[in-house]
């Protein structure tokens, strides 16, 4: 792995900044999310990457969807961007061993490049992703608009949130390289209050400031779009991870990026969840930048099964 990929996966935290629930976050924090999406080239179109060492029981999919971005990224001239990734999760990733990642340069049109990524692991496919990247051109350009929302210094900060839930919430007391701060009541919080609507709005940004690389703020991106997506599925029945006995992962997950951002400027993600059944849930987010502008879309099938 790279010298950076080594620190990341290695940095124990023991002198960083602490968030008010004793939790690191800032600029080491996300500093080490940059290292881990700092591949190691072992072949051409061949990666390898790592995960932290205090990663939950499975790889965190956004890990591995960012991870694979870079990897099809690195094969791509730096004049096309990524306009669209499609993913499937296919197996729970091991986060005690290193991630290779083999690039297939499906096509280099004219405007268009194509890639599909294969991540594996123990000699098996855990995740699969297919990009698309773009020339810049001139055309037709609309947007929905932002919803109407308060700003995030206005809201509380994920570890005030989490207050007295600390315990309980999912990912609450790893590493948060991602500041997030609810505009609706937090999943962990509604579930009190019962059933309730199917969506979720939170402001996010990179914890920290990101070096001028487009292809790593779209990364970072990928990675923070799997943070609270399905949320806006689990309040739409009164449940949560930790606090109730709901079993859960990503099956699928896609993204289409409209417009160039900055990853550690605030941005909204905007979540709704149009159907579930079948113990799968659909969420669909957007994401839009402070100024109003409308990023990127995403949309993910998650398995969920509660058990009563």
């Amino acid at each position: 792995m790279t010298e950076a990929a080594r620190a990341a996966a290695a940095e124990s935290f023991s002198d960083v900044p602490l968030d008010t629930d004793g939790v690191p976050h800032g600029q080491p924090v996300l500093d080490r999310l940059v290292g881990l999406l700092d591949l190691e080239r072992i072949e051409e179109n061949i990666f390898r990457g790592v995960s932290p060492a205090e990663s939950p029981v499975r790889v965190f999919g956004g890990q591995v969807a960012g991870q694979a971005l870079v990897a099809a990224g690195r094969t791509v001239p730096p004049e096309r961007h990524v306009h669209s990734l499609h993913s499937y999760f296919i197996r729970g990733g091991d986060p005690s061993v290193p991630i290779v990642y083999e690039v297939d340069r499906i096509r280099d049109g004219r405007s268009f490049t194509t890639r599909r990524v294969v991540a594996i692991q123990h000699g098996k496919a855990i995740f699969a992703l297919s990009a698309s990247f773009q020339l810049d051109e001139p055309g037709m350009d609309h947007a929905e608009p932002m919803p109407d929302v308060p700003a995030p210094t206005s809201l509380p900060t994920y570890a005030e949130s989490a207050a007295g839930y600390l315990e309980k919430v999912g990912m609450a007391r790893l590493p948060r390289p991602i500041d997030i701060r609810y505009v609706t009541e937090p999943p962990w919080r509604a579930r009190e209050d019962g059933p309730g609507e199917a969506r979720s709005q939170v402001w996010m940004r990179a914890d920290g400031k990101l070096p001028d690389d487009d292809l790593l703020h779209v990364c970072v991106l990928a990675y923070a779009s799997d943070l609270t997506l399905l949320d806006s599925v689990l309040v739409r029945h009164g449940v949560y991870w930790g606090t109730d006995k709901v079993l859960g992962a990503s099956l699928d997950h896609a993204m289409w990026f409209h417009r160039r951002f900055r990853a550690d400027e605030w941005f909204l993600y905007d979540c709704a969840s149009p159907s579930a059944s079948g113990a799968r849930g659909l969420a669909t987010g957007r994401f839009f930048a402070s100024d109003g502008s409308l990023v990127a879309t995403v949309v993910q099938e998650g398995l969920l099964r509660v058990l009563r």
